[in-house]
């Protein structure tokens, strides 16, 4: 038996929490058990979820600083459980995990989800970076781009990191639910919607979106836009909404826990980010054969293949996202070629099962070393 820990901030909504939830879930091996570590709290509903099912959870409360005694708790934690892997998701759960495994009988497994801004100190990073290597069997990052950030900023290795792209399993709509929520968002039957779901946060660039949407449905008939998602914009956008003149056009419908079917409802699902690691929104898009227009930012331009299941503007760019949004709208050919090599393209490298095939590689792997 290969006793998995993942180590990880906490079991709330988001995607680094996806992948171990996914990995979690999508681990049907017999020969390996998987529990949770949690160095921050409140749990989270998807830790409850994984907790209710039998999945040991153990949660904790990182202190400012360098917190020792959380090294030394979670040291007796590996020990005392016997655990053979500890997978640590993120930077400062690397930290952590590194330093507490260090000369036990544990290895470390580091993955990166994101990280394309690097710290200030740099200094640090040059010399504490390359001990967290020397603690840690593997490092897999979420994207090529996430890789040649830790390679650019983090000073490791490109050679020391393997590519593993985030897995899911792909959604399942219901045409019954989609026919009421059509009627419940005041939809028209032959409207064309272009959607989105993430926060409501710079970062996902919502307003350059509906700058870019007010200037391409002019020439785009009954043309809707769905913004999923609540955050800390929801009222400037707003009101940048009321003075494009554009409330009957653009539908905000806040956080949606489950927004499979709002995703299903989109005829185009658009990613305007600055930044992203690998997207778990836009891997469910695709898993439903969903037409998709991304920026080039981070993983995006990995997932979607230019004009073979999508098509790829360039970082904040108005202009190019507007032209995007009338030529897909304009081509039915198009979308239905987009739609089927999306669904192709998913079930080839984003699959959960693709997912955790990979890691159980590296698990046994790192073992076996």
């Amino acid at each position: 038996m290969i006793k998995v820990l993942h180590l990880t901030y906490d079991m709330r909504i988001g995607g680094t929490e996806m992948v171990i939830k996914n990995l979690i879930k999508g681990n049907t091996s017999p020969s390996i058990e998987m529990s949770i570590y949690c160095i921050e709290s409140p749990l989270g509903p998807w830790g409850k979820e994984l907790e209710a099912s039998g999945i040991k959870i153990t949660t904790d409360e990182r202190q400012p600083q360098l917190d020792f005694k959380l090294i030394r708790k979670l040291r007796k934690h590996l020990k005392k459980n016997e655990i053979d892997i500890l997978h640590c998701h993120q930077y400062t759960p690397w930290v952590y995990g590194a330093l507490a495994a260090a000369f036990t009988n544990t290895k470390v497994i580091f993955t990166e989800h994101g990280r394309f801004y690097p710290d200030s100190s740099s200094w640090k990073r040059k010399l504490i970076n390359p001990v967290l290597k020397l603690l840690t069997s593997a490092i897999t990052a979420i994207s090529k781009a996430t890789k040649d950030a830790l390679v650019a900023f983090e000073y490791l290795k490109n050679t020391d990191i393997n590519v593993v792209y985030n897995g899911i399993e792909p959604l399942e709509p219901t045409d019954k639910q989609l026919k009421a929520l059509r009627i419940s968002l005041n939809l028209p039957t032959d409207s064309f919607i272009f959607g989105t779901i993430a926060r409501l946060d710079p970062i996902k660039n919502q307003s350059m979106l509906i700058n870019a949407f007010a200037d391409a449905e002019k020439h785009i008939n009954n043309a809707y836009l769905l913004i999923v998602g609540d955050g800390e914009l929801m009222t400037s956008l707003n009101q940048q909404v009321a003075r494009l003149g554009l409330q009957n056009k653009v539908i905000f419908t806040g956080y949606k826990p489950s927004p499979a079917n709002y995703l299903a409802l989109m005829d185009v699902f658009l990613l305007p980010s600055l930044s992203e690691g690998t997207s778990m929104t836009l891997l469910e898009a695709m898993s439903i054969g969903k037409p998709c227009i991304v920026t080039d930012a981070g993983g995006n331009p990995e997932i979607i293949k230019h004009r073979e299941t999508g098509l790829v503007t360039a970082n904040d760019n108005q202009k190019q996202l507007k032209e995007a949004l009338v030529e897909i709208s304009e081509s039915e050919q198009m979308r239905a070629s987009f739609s089927e090599n999306a669904i192709a393209r998913f079930h080839e490298l984003f699959h959960v099962n693709k997912m955790m095939a990979q890691y159980s590689i590296i698990y046994k792997k790192v073992l076996d070393n």
